[in-house]
């Protein structure tokens, strides 16, 4: 009787190995490959391509990332005019010029414009000019019970009005531009989130590195604006391990606790590299 018991734990063995699933600790996306699917902002001139989060095909990974995507609106084309009670959003302009919708208030926004919107608050993307419109839309939950804060303005700035700087012990080939930050920051240009903890630009000159390293409580995501070189995820702390080819236009979901990290071309055509990143404290995580 008992030697069938065991032979019946031994084959179920390999069942319940087949079905039990674990999460990435980081997930790879490239702006350019990405598939258009509808959202919410969606129209006939405004595509969306989602990189993480909602529409995307990995939707349960993130933990506190609701959505982080590219908004593309065709010349003289506009976006749905969203809100959300339990969602803090972000954007960033990757290319083009147009305005942004905010309480019914229009904004100019050029490229390298980044800006907040409030939960419980309208927006929406247009494009007054004769090329294409890109924005990086980032989302993140919040407690829709709580009432949040509601700048009569727009929180809007650019990314040219933040100094560059050596930040924490990262070396000096990094240079950190600290673009938004959560309400009680005192070194960042908007202080105005509540999930989001940082929202900045690494300028990594050739050769220069952030040394790989670990968030404890964060979740993060890069998107290399520019240049190319070594992305470094689900490696050791070294960053020998897990280092793969990167270029602008590529985008990497880290979970709490995986490695982050860039390692810059350092070639003789090397050029600098740009990565915008933003980190934001994981829901889920006691």
């Amino acid at each position: 009787m008992r030697t069938t018991a065991v032979l019946l734990i031994l084959a179920a063995a390999p069942l319940l190995a087949a079905e039990r699933t674990v999460d990435p600790t980081f997930l790879f996306r490239s702006v350019e490959s990405a598939t258009v699917a509808p959202s919410d902002e969606t129209t006939a001139t405004c595509r969306y391509k989602p990189l993480f989060g909602k529409a995307s095909d990995t939707p349960s990974v993130p933990l506190g990332v609701v959505r982080f995507g590219v908004l593309v609106i065709s010349p003289a084309g506009a976006c749905e005019t969203v809100q959300y009670q339990d969602e803090e959003q972000l954007y960033y302009v990757l290319a083009g010029d147009g305005a942004v919708s905010y309480r019914q208030n229009l904004s100019p926004v050029r490229q390298g414009d980044f800006m907040y919107f409030a939960p419980g608050t309208d927006h929406h993307a247009v494009n007054e000019s004769d090329d294409e419109l890109s924005v990086v839309v980032m989302g993140f939950s919040v407690d829709p019970e709580k009432r949040y804060g509601q700048p009569v303005k727009l929180p809007i700035a650019h990314e040219s009005e933040a100094k560059k700087q050596v930040v924490g012990n990262h070396p000096p080939t990094t240079l950190y531009q600290l673009l938004l930050g959560g309400t009680n920051s005192q070194r960042d240009l908007l202080a105005v989130a509540h999930r989001v903890t940082s929202l900045f630009i690494m300028e990594f000159a050739p050769g220069g590195t952030n040394f790989p390293h670990h968030h404890l409580r964060d979740e993060e995501i890069y998107l290399v604006l520019e240049g190319q070189g070594e992305i470094v995820a689900g490696g050791g702390t070294d960053g020998i391990e897990g280092r793969r080819p990167a270029q602008s236009g590529d985008a990497y979901y880290y979970r709490p606790n995986a490695t982050v990290g860039f390692y810059n071309n350092d070639q003789p055509d090397a050029k600098t590299a740009r990565i915008l990143a933003v980190r934001s404290v994981a829901l889920d995580l006691n």
